[in-house]
């Protein structure tokens, strides 16, 4: 495998890492707005980063049940 493939492989993966992450947030932005708000005005992101991992978990265990 070439380098360029190899490389072009993980741009693709960053890339729907990145697009996963930013749906999560937008969706955590719109169903839950105070504890997003409440989470980044107090710094403490570990709120916010455990509601992203259950949203994101939610979304892919409905996915994987129509498989």
């Amino acid at each position: 495998m070439s380098f360029a493939r190899i490389s072009l492989s993980l741009v693709g993966i960053a890339g729907i890492v990145a697009v996963a992450l930013a749906g999560g947030i937008i969706w955590l932005m719109i169903t839950q707005p105070v504890m997003v708000a409440d989470s980044v005005a107090k710094g403490e992101y570990s709120p916010l980063a455990r509601a992203i991992a259950s949203a994101l978990y939610d979304a892919l265990a409905g996915l994987l049940k129509y498989l």
